[in-house]
């Protein structure tokens, strides 16, 4: 078992949303689902899907909570291994149809399990969902293991523009 290490940013103009989560490669993408749900303190009554995708964020194969169709990838049969393959790895996760929250993934690093942690857990956040009250903010190292708008294409260097993944361990 490795710790992959994800960055997810919030797709939203008008401040810096993200939270730094770790979960297992074992876990599927619904208990990555479930983590980001918690972790940005979401309905967990919505719909949601991931989508593979390439350097340039452009949405592909579709991961989905419910199957749609017969073809459909489900995130409770797909662990995170199967589709982050490397430091990197790129995903897109829409969140609530209706108001189509977009968030932008990115593996930021894979490593080894730290002795006496307990996994998906919360590393970092900043920033509040909108619509959230002022004060509130997430403890980082938050245990994620309890199931629980703007757009326009945010360019290559997202990541490089928030601080160093690494420095919250």
């Amino acid at each position: 078992m490795t710790i992959y290490g994800f960055r997810v940013i919030l797709d939203y103009n008008q401040a810096d949303i993200f939270r730094d989560i770790e979960i297992s490669s074992e876990a599927t993408f619904e208990d990555f689902h479930n983590s980001i749900v918690q972790a940005f303190a979401l309905d967990s009554g919505e719909m949601a899907s991931f989508y593979k995708s390439d350097e340039q964020w452009t949405q592909g194969e579709e991961i989905s909570l419910f199957a749609v169709d017969e073809k459909a990838f489900l995130m409770s049969d797909w662990t995170i291994e199967q589709m982050c393959v490397e430091v990197g790895s790129k995903m897109l996760y829409i969140f609530d149809f209706l108001n189509m929250w977009t968030f932008y993934v990115e593996v930021m690093k894979i490593n080894e399990p730290k002795a006496g942690e307990s996994y998906p857990r919360l590393i970092y956040s900043e920033g509040i969902m909108p619509g959230e009250r002022e004060n509130f903010q997430f403890e980082s190292h938050e245990d994620l293991s309890a199931t629980p708008k703007e757009s326009g294409l945010f360019e290559d260097d997202i990541f490089d523009d928030f601080d160093d993944f690494n420095q919250y361990e």
